[in-house]
Formats: C-alpha cells, structure tokens, sequence
C-alpha cells in the first residue's frame, strides 16, 4: 500500500503540479482520445481497465450493437474469472434500439438497470482494483464510433479508495442506479412497442458516394455518379500506366471496395468504341452489366450478355462469361482487334487453359485485370501477365481506414474442450457433430450476435460430411440452414443464396465453394468452424462479410479456435504482417490496434493462449515457408528478388532469411543457392564478407555501420571528420566512444576469435594513418570486379537503413524494441562480445545491461531461480545473482549507480520461447530503501531491491510479459 501512495503522490505531482517532476508515477492524469495517425483510441484503456479490475460500473447515455461488440469478449473472460459489473443507462432520446437491450441480457455478469432521470446524458466509466479506483470520465458513450474514431475528450483519473473525488462519483451512481429499473425480457417487449427510431438532428442531407438505385434516366444518373475517393486515387494511377505506353494493368483491391465500379469509371474516361466484360460466373454477370449502365449511361441496346443463352454478341458493352468467350467457335466471331478495352473479373483464375485462349487472341488497347488474391498456390504467375504492371493496390487494411468496407468485429472464441481435449487438426468427424459441440457453437453464435432483426450467415467448414451434418443437427434445433459443397450445381447454389437473401434461411454452411466469386452484401455473420490453412483463404472468407449494404452497420466473424498447429497465420492474415518474425506476430496477437475505424480484433483469453501456443511450436523459417514467400515476390516483380524487395514489398523480414536457426544460410547469396537460382559464384571470401555484413548490420539496430560501408562504396576512402559529420546529418550519435566501437565491428576484433575466423579472419575496414577510413584491399578488388558481389553488398546496406527507421539512431536503444546480449554489449560501446559472461548482467564501462527471463522453465534449478517480479509498470523487483552480499563489489556499483554515473539497461523477455532477444524497457536506478539481503531457496545469498524505471512500462507489453503462458 506505501509503494501505491508514493506513485500516486508522484503521479498528481507531475500531473497537476509540475510537468517536468522527475519522480515515477504510473497513475499520472491523461487526456484520453481517438487518434489514427499515433494508433490511439479510448478504448484501448478502457479494455486495459477492464481487463485488470475486480469489478466496474459504467454509467453511459447512448449504447450501441457495435460498442458493445467491442466489450463483449472481455466481458467473457471476466466472467470466467468470477468478476462481475453493473451498467447504468437510459432511454434518452429514443437513442438506444429494442434490439441493444437484448444484447445486454446476454452478458450475465453485468447487472443492467435504466434511469428515467431527465435528460439523463453521463459517460463515466469506474473500475475497482485491488488498491485503487480508476475513473474514465468526458463525452464518450458506449459506441465504437465514440471508443475508436469520433473526435473525443475523455480524463482518466486515479484515485485511493478513500480518496473524495471517487466516492462523489460512486455515491452520485448508487443514488440514481437505487431508483432505476432493472432490465428485463418484459421491460424489452414493452420498449420495443413504443419505440420510435432516433433521428439525428445534425445529420443534415449528406452526400453519398456509393450509387443509388438505378433511375430512369441513365443519362442523367451517370454524369451524377462520382467516383470516390479511393477510386480517384486509382483512375489517376491507371492513367500513368497508360501515358508510359503500356496496354496492360493489374487492379490488386480488398473484396467489397468497388472494383467493378472502378473499372467502370476508367472505362468512362478511356470511351472505347467496343468494350468487353469478362466474368466466370454468369450471376455476377448481369450485376456487373447494370452497375455499367449506371455509371456508362446509355441505351439499354448498347448494353449486352454473351451467355449460354444469350447471344448479344454486337453490343457496344459486351459482358461475357468466360466459358463461351472462350470457345474456339465463339472466338471466329470476333476480329482479335474488336474491343478497344478489355476487363477481367476475378483474373487470379487467368491461369486456365480458357483465359489464356482468350487473352492470347484478341489485341485490346488496354486489358485491365481486377482481384483481391493476386497471389497464387497453383504456381501461375498473375503479374506476369500484366506484364507486371500493377496499376492500383489496395489491401484490407488501407480500405478498413479509408471506411470503403463494412466495418467488422472478429471473435477467436474457444473451440469446445471435453474430457481436457480440444478440437484439433486429427479430430473425428464424429466429435465435430456432438451434442456437447453443437451446444457450445450455438452458445457462442448467440453470445455474440449480429447485426440488424435477423441472422444471414455463412458457415466455413473443414469437410463436406461435417458441412452436411452440421445442417442437419443445426436444423433439428430450430435453425433454417443449408449445406452447399462442389457437389451442388450452381443453379442449387444460386437458389439458396437468393433464400438467404430473402430471410427464408439463417445459414448456408460450404466449405471452399463460398471464398470468392459469390456476392452476398446482406451477410451479417461469418462462422468459421475450420483450421486456417492460409491467409490467403482466412481473408477470403472474413471478406464475405465486408460488403456494405442497408442493413447492417457492422458483420460478426466468429472464429472457433481448436488446438491446430496453423493458428499463428490467424494474426498474420489480420494485420497483414508478412515478415515470419515470430516478435512481430506475437504483438499482433495481442495489440490489435493495427485494425482501423470502428472494426475490432478480439480474442477469447483461452483462444488467445493458443494462438501463442502456436508461434512458438511453428518453424516460420521453414525452408519450405520462405520459398513460398520468394516465390511469390519472385512473380510479383518478375525476377529474383533481393532483400531490399522483401523490405518494400513488406514480405518476409530479411533479418529472418539470413538468421534461420535451421539450415542457417548466413548471407543471401547462400539463400539463392537454396532456391535453385542461377547466379554467379563468391569467392569463399567474398561469402564470409558478405555473412558478416548480413548476421550484424543488416539488423539496424545501430544504422552508424551501414553508413559508413554506403560511404566506401561511392569513394575509396572517407575522412573520419566527413563520416563524423555524416552521422550528426543523420541525426545519430557521433562521440569517440561510438565511433570507436563502429571501427571495431569492421576490424573484427569485436567478435570472438571463432566468429572473426568466419567472417574472413581479417579487417573489412581499416583506419589508415591519414585518418581515413578505407575498405581492405581484397574487397574493394572484389567490388570492381564482381558486380554480383557489389550487388550484394549494396542490398545489404539499403536494406540495413530501411530497417534502421525502427531504432532510434541517437540513442543505444528504442524503447520495447528487441536486443539480444550481444547487440548490449555492441549497442553499450564494449570492446568485446561478451554474451556469454553476462548472464543476468554486468557492469562494465559505465553501463549495467539486466537480462530477465520473466518466467523460467519449470526445470530451472533452484539456485537460479530469481523471483525476479513486477511490482507496477514503474517498479520491478529484482535480485542479483546468488553468493552476492551487500558488501560485494559489483553489488555497490548498482547500489551507488547514480552517483557513479553507472547507466542501468533493462531487458526483459516473457519466457525461454521467445529465443535470445529481450525487450527493451528503458533506464533504472535502485530504491535504496527497498535495497536487503536475503537468500535463495538454496540458502545462497543474495541481495534484493526494486528498480525505479525511467518510464512507465508500455501497458500492453506491461501485461504481456507478466501473464505468462496466457499472453
């Protein structure tokens, strides 16, 4: 409790005091708002509150379907752990539906009751902790658009369970919620029967940018029809393909953003004198022609299907399927210059037999393809075709923030455990169908709901047995579903589709047949109920649900989340990280921040356990994974690809490719042997070289090294005055100390005497008496003689500085970045490499880098086994190694840090799987009172103390670290 009332007294005096008060204090007054740009939102803190407290009330005007969507899952896991809430609200304006009440009797740990104080309007949010009360309080109500986008202004406070300012808060709530009705099933039928729906009165007449439904006069409605403002973007780059002579572009753009609106508004401009439409489905065919003439104008004659019945084949705008297009017989028909412009929907699919014939044949002005998968798993290369011209992309990501898709709220729920056993990649179909599962899949459907009166869903299964069983037992239980697989005929598919669409059934389940191709923009729920064999398919799949449409303002995704080993590409399919770094899909895991607008990742506590489980048994440096990954650049920019192309493409990490613990390749020469590719030979020299530069620069963590090699690669030497100079430009630190480190990496003496043996053995970089630093004399042959060799050493280095953008340039670290021991003792200035003497710490030249393992194997013996713990996001409680006393020497020196002028390094990683990096928390002094002698569980001594870190932990990493094998 002391510790509390300290940081607290610290936290008021810095924020209500004095600013630059140089005391710890994690609970420090802040402003709370919603800014894309830092990747801020309030409800950030507000799931941090909850997700810590012992219990919480909320006391808020207006809530929504979608804010509450946002909560719901956390309100789960508080449930499983016995905590419980109570939320005050009212029927204020009218703002509140029938259909959020409904919503809120689902969550039975939350207590819900309704004011009828006038003009009832609060937000406050209260949550208890063990120690103190936190206060969210300003003009956020219980709405995603409030808790993510809308510009808000919102004050956290903490306060002491006896402070004042909580117990007016409390005591203002316990008045009103003593007066107010509870929520009950009656008290809903009832509201429902008054209710009349909340007009904003602000809204005004808005301008909408999507078209509206077809007039009259198509004339008129095409000159009225303006593209927006993705599409803008994208007709200009078009255009620039075609000014630089090219007849052929690519549209790579995210399921739902309005491709075949696009290609129509580029066909608009260009006014060719015939055009064709390709399509590979005859139901999207006649939508793709009449969003045409909407945006065309025109008579209806000019607009015209070639079909299997129909033969409109002399139509100005031709809209064909692509298996009578492609018809030998069909093709005569046409002269191979009759279409000016040419479309083709879906052209992922381009690679069979009749795209080809059809491609092949006619001579268009310009082709255009359009898809959201460009990339493929059937070794066709999709670029290729277009001559590797992408004209526009937009990934899902960028068109989630520009608000082009509908907005969506993923759930990874807990796949049912019986008898200790999850569902996994080997379980029986006859498990999959139970009545315990089915009971748990309908609890979790009902749980997490939909948007809008009634459920249109489409269920992705593993098999096409468990698809059809699933139906039937589904139905036995009052659900209207169907199950559709490749066995059905697309006349089948159309008509359950057109029920679904017309509230004559709940579900369609399928298992692959449903990815794409199928438009269904009344889909408000989207089931998964099957492993996620690529991220490819898992985007395909959620992008079902993504389309806008009246009525629905958000679609649910449900992921049912067994023990399978391909649970780490869920994170990675989300936030489109491609890099194979295991760090950065562990904090997509759990930061989901990445995810813009009012859309939100969440993970069930357990789910998200085994997603962790999964990154840290996979192999995402796979030989057979990165050539995937290779192969797929490979296509896209048709050549080899170097690392400085993983790096702008935002593929693979190349720190990965050259890392690999397995089969390491060391440089990525060795990495092009590996992928069967044809290239010029290195000398054994030349390969150690370009190892060295690969295994310590390439990383970035210290951009001053890169700098000088891309100096000596335009000059035979560099004044040591011009490259100090060059640094300060470069905003990095440029003392003696620095500088004299840097040299040490390129003369090698840095490195142990086996790692110097395999990097050459002798200097890269010599300062010469001059004062001049220059590359040794075989390298500097070698990059005049070897233009492979230069090429390498080139790639290194520009992808060194792109990577160096992470790291802060002016300082040894970056705060929550990750450092292995070795980059501490390179990053500190030390004269050797003295990983494997540091254990948990040393201190040397002014500087004590800590190494913590948070959680240690259960193996650990007991001698080593420090209680190493945080105390709060400012304080960690932390142990020197054993047979240390008060009065040993480096015990002192940690003790008296400050007046030594000793610099205390913090790094801590969560556990032994996450291999050798730590992450960075930032400087600590020791709490001399806190300072004490004990001894470990084997009676070895040992000395204790809290360290007082500089900065207040990052309080997503804060809690990842300490919730062990939760995440």
């Amino acid at each position: 409790m002391g510790n509390f009332i300290q940081n607290l007294e610290a936290s008021l005096h810095k924020g209500f005091i004095d600013q630059n008060y140089s005391q710890f204090g994690s609970y420090k007054p802040q402003l709370l708002v919603n800014n894309a740009k830092k990747n801020e939102n309030v409800l950030m803190s507000l799931l941090e509150e909850l997700e810590y407290s012992k219990s919480f009330i909320f006391s808020v005007a207006f809530i929504t379907e979608s804010g509450l969507a946002t909560l719901k899952s956390h309100f789960l896991d508080l449930k499983r752990k016995g905590i419980k809430g109570r939320i005050l609200t009212s029927t204020f304006l009218n703002f509140n539906q029938p259909k959020v009440f409904k919503e809120l009797m689902k969550i039975t740990n939350v207590e819900v009751r309704l004011t009828s104080v006038k003009g009832f309007h609060s937000k406050g949010y209260i949550f208890d902790h063990d120690t103190h009360y936190s206060l969210i309080v300003g003009s956020s109500n219980l709405t995603a658009h409030a808790l993510k986008v809308n510009y808000e202004w919102n004050v956290k406070l903490t306060s002491h369970e006896n402070g004042e300012i909580v117990h007016h808060f409390r005591n203002q709530f316990e008045d009103v919620w003593e007066n107010s009705q509870p929520l009950t099933e009656q008290w809903i039928e009832d509201y429902e029967k008054t209710h009349v729906p909340f007009v904003n009165p602000q809204a005004g007449n808005q301008v909408v940018e999507l078209p509206v439904p077809y007039t009259t006069n198509p004339v008129k409605e095409s000159i009225e029809i303006k593209p927006n403002k993705m599409q803008q973007a994208a007709l200009r780059e078009i255009q620039e393909v075609r000014e630089a002579g090219r007849d052929k572009g690519l549209i790579i753009s995210a399921t739902g953003t309005g491709k075949t609106y696009l290609s129509a508004f580029d066909v608009r401009r260009f006014a060719p004198k015939r055009m064709l439409f390709i399509v590979h489905r005859e139901q999207i065919l006649n939508k793709a022609k009449s969003d045409f003439q909407r945006v065309l104008g025109g008579i209806d004659e000019e607009f015209g299907t070639l079909t299997g019945t129909n033969k409109q084949k002399d139509a100005k705008y031709l809209f064909a399927t692509i298996q009578t297009i492609s018809k030998i017989e069909t093709l005569q028909q046409f002269d191979p210059d009759e279409f000016d412009y040419i479309l083709i929907d879906e052209v992922h699919k381009a690679g069979a037999q009749s795209y080809r014939r059809v491609i092949n044949y006619f001579k268009p002005q310009f082709l255009m393809g359009m898809t959201a998968t460009p990339e493929r798993t059937d070794d066709v290369n999709i670029y290729e075709l277009f001559d590797y011209n992408i004209a526009y992309e937009i990934r899902l990501q960028e068109a989630l923030e520009e608000d082009m898709l509908c907005p969506f709220h993923y759930f990874g729920v807990t796949d049912l455990e019986y008898n200790g056993e999850s569902i996994d990649d080997a379980t029986v179909l006859s498990k999959l169908v139970t009545e315990e599962r089915i009971n748990h899949l309908i609890e979790k459907i009902h749980y997490y709901g939909f948007y809008g009166k009634e459920v249109r869903g489409l269920i992705f299964c593993s098999r096409k047995e468990e698809a059809r069983e699933l139906s039937v037992r589904l139905n036995e239980k009052g659900f209207r579903t169907v199950a559709l697989t490749g066995d059905d005929s697309q006349e089948e598919r159309a008509r359950c589709v057109k029920e679904l669409e017309d509230g004559l059934l709940d579900y369609i389940l399928t298992v692959d047949i449903f990815n794409e191709g199928i438009d269904i923009p009344s889909i408000n729920q989207v089931i998964m109920l099957r492993q996620t064999q690529s991220s490819i398919v898992f985007i395909q799949q959620l992008g079902r649900g993504l389309r806008k449409h009246g009525s629905k303002q958000f679609v649910t995704i449900i992921d049912f989340i067994g023990n399978y080993k391909n649970n780490y590409l869920i994170p990675i399919a989300l936030s489109g990280d491609k890099s194979q770094n295991k760090d950065n899909i562990r904090r997509r895991t759990k930061d989901t921040s990445y995810i813009k607008g009012v859309s939100t990742v969440n993970f069930e506590e357990i789910a998200k356990k085994k997603i962790f489980q999964a990154i840290n048994s996979s192999n995402l440096t796979a030989i057979k994974v990165l050539k995937e990954a290779f192969v797929e650049l490979k296509n896209r920019i048709g050549r080899a690809p170097y690392l400085y192309d993983f790096v702008l493409h935002r593929s693979i990490d190349p720190v990965v490719i050259v890392e690999r613990k397995s089969s390491p390749t060391r440089n990525y020469h060795q990495f092009l042997l590996k992928m069967k590719e044809d290239v010029p030979a290195l000398t054994d020299y030349e390969d150690n070289v370009l190892a060295m530069l690969s295994l310590e620069i390439l990383n970035g963590k210290r951009k001053h090294e890169a700098l000088l090699i891309e100096m000596l690669l335009h000059k035979e030497k560099v004044a040591s005055e011009e490259y100090t100079d060059y640094l300060l430009s470069s905003n990095c630190r440029a003392d003696e100390d620095t500088i004299a480190s840097v040299q040490r990496i390129f003369d090698l003496s840095f490195f142990t005497e086996s790692e110097r043996t395999s990097y050459g053995g002798e200097p890269i970089i010599l300062l010469h008496e001059d004062n001049s630093y220059r590359l040794n004399e075989t390298i500097r042959n070698s990059l005049s003689s070897n233009p492979y060799f230069e090429k390498l050493v080139i790639d290194v280095v520009q992808s060194a500085k792109e990577k160096s953008k992470m790291y802060t340039c002016s300082e040894p670290f970056t705060l929550y970045e990750k450092y292995t021991r070795k980059d501490a003792c390179r990053l500190l200035n030390w004269e050797n490499n003295e990983q494997s003497t540091i254990y948990g710490y040393k201190t040397k030249h002014g500087t004590c880098p800590i190494f913590i393992t948070y959680h240690k194997d259960e193996e650990v013996e007991s001698s080593v086994n420090y209680g190493d713990e945080f105390l709060s996001q400012d304080v960690l409680k932390w142990y020197t190694t054993n047979k240390r006393t008060l009065e040993s020497r480096e015990v002192q020196t940690i003790i008296q840090a400050e007046e030594n002028n000793v610099d205390i390094h913090i790094f801590v990683k969560k556990d032994n799987d996450e291999g050798k990096g730590f992450y960075y928390l930032g400087k600590a002094l020791p709490d001399k009172d806190s300072v004490e002698q004990t001894k470990m569980e084997d009676q070895s001594a040992v000395v204790r103390m809290n360290m007082v870190m500089e900065h207040s932990i990052d309080s997503q990493l804060y809690h990842y670290i300490r919730n062990g094998t939760e995440g």
